[in-house]
């Protein structure tokens, strides 16, 4: 396992960094909602090393996805991105906020059903793929930008959030997977805990965890 972060070595660092794309500059229709910018999230606050409210992917995920948005078009459908390459830097915030049992601002929405520290290992990980820069989390919008209804909130922590979950309807179950069949038909991998969250599968970099800020 090789973690890039502020004391490794800088030229291989930023090579490496290069190869990311910012995935509004393919896919200029698609709609961003990067919530770990903001305070819009399960923390409550934004996150370390997002400065700026960007979608980066590794190239070759970048291209895959932009494939994967042109089927959704076709469908009358548009993506809405929620995140993309997250820093260590911002999986550390996470586990600082899990391992602090007075902070429970957000729990209400976000994980009304478990005790926070229940959601360290299948819910947040020490280690995210999100670092490897070939997963991101997203949805579906009708053509007017109105998100198809999934059964639970992005980032909610409950097995509701899981893709074939018994108590979502048949047409909640039917937009979840209208969004897996066009990302699996572009090479993507889903999570079966959490229905936005997906994995290309030619990962660029399988064991490599960046630490590069969002700028």
């Amino acid at each position: 396992m090789i973690t890039f972060s502020s004391v490794a070595n800088a030229n291989v660092r930023n090579t490496k960094q290069q190869e990311f794309i910012d995935v509004a500059t393919l896919l200029p229709t698609a709609l961003f909602d990067i919530r770990y910018y903001s305070s819009n999230n399960f923390v409550g606050k934004p996150i370390d090393g997002y400065k700026s409210a960007k979608c980066l992917l590794h190239k070759t995920t970048a291209y895959a996805l932009q494939k994967a948005h042109k089927q959704a078009q076709l469908a009358g459908l548009n993506f809405k991105i929620f995140d993309c390459y997250r820093p260590q830097r911002a999986v550390d915030h996470f586990v600082r906020w899990v391992n602090d049992p007075t902070d429970l601002v957000t729990k209400a929405t976000y994980y009304p059903n478990l005790g926070k520290d229940e959601l360290l290992g299948g819910y947040i990980a020490a280690k995210s793929g999100h670092s490897r820069g070939s997963t991101l989390d997203l949805t579906l919008t009708d053509s007017e930008g109105t998100e198809l209804n999934m059964g639970s909130l992005f980032d909610m922590f409950d097995t509701l959030s899981n893709t074939d979950d018994l108590r979502i309807t048949t047409r909640q179950k039917a937009n979840r997977y209208k969004l897996k069949n066009i990302m699996l038909a572009a090479g993507f991998a889903p999570y079966s805990m959490e229905w936005w969250h997906f994995t290309y599968k030619q990962q660029a970099y399988p064991n490599t965890y960046f630490d590069f800020v969002i700028e």
